[in-house]
């Protein structure tokens, strides 16, 4: 899935690795994680597949600038993974394999954990908001508002399962308070 997002970003202009885990670091790490180093890797890998291009761009007083373009191999790569109808809907989510076994911890202490997750949640909603600001600055820079719907439906999602995580959290702390009663 990382190469494809890198492929996706590319696909916009082209971009050094740095300039990739910036934007990276804006947009798609809020339903994706990728570190640095995953990130580079994935570039040669990519590389090697003749999906993307490399220019070396020399600089006084700093090290030469590797600049990546996505190949027509790449676009077509792109475009072959955005045409399945593969929806990811078979999940492996450690939080239900944790809260499944949770009946072997004490009552009290499975509702902080719960009370733990919905500030975790909460506290990722609030990062949200300034998504919209990067969007607005990432889509005049392309000048492609059509592509800004994308991105922006993207985040509707996010900021929706936060609240359904939110949600859920807090009837799970309702119900073992009943149940302790």
């Amino acid at each position: 899935m990382l190469k494809h997002g890198i492929l996706g970003l590319l696909n916009y202009y082209d971009m050094t690795g740095y300039e990739i885990m910036e934007v990276f670091r804006d947009s798609l790490n809020f339903f994706w994680n990728a570190q640095t180093s995953q990130i580079y890797r994935e570039l040669q890998g990519l590389e090697k597949k003749g999906w993307v291009g490399k220019t070396v761009v020399p600089q006084q007083g700093k090290p030469d600038k590797n600049v990546f373009s996505i190949m027509p191999e790449g676009k077509e790569e792109l475009l072959r993974w955005l045409s399945e109808d593969e929806f990811g809907m078979i999940s492996r989510l450690p939080i239900l394999m944790k809260v499944f076994f949770m009946g072997e911890r004490g009552r009290e202490e499975n509702i902080r954990y719960f009370k733990r997750f919905i500030e975790e949640h909460e506290t990722f909603l609030e990062d949200l908001m300034p998504v919209p600001e990067y969007i607005q600055t990432y889509s005049a820079y392309l000048g492609d508002k059509e592509k800004a719907l994308y991105w922006q439906m993207t985040v509707d999602y996010g900021r929706r399962n936060m609240q359904m995580c939110i949600e859920w959290a807090k009837n799970c702390i309702k119900r073992l308070e009943e149940t302790g009663e």
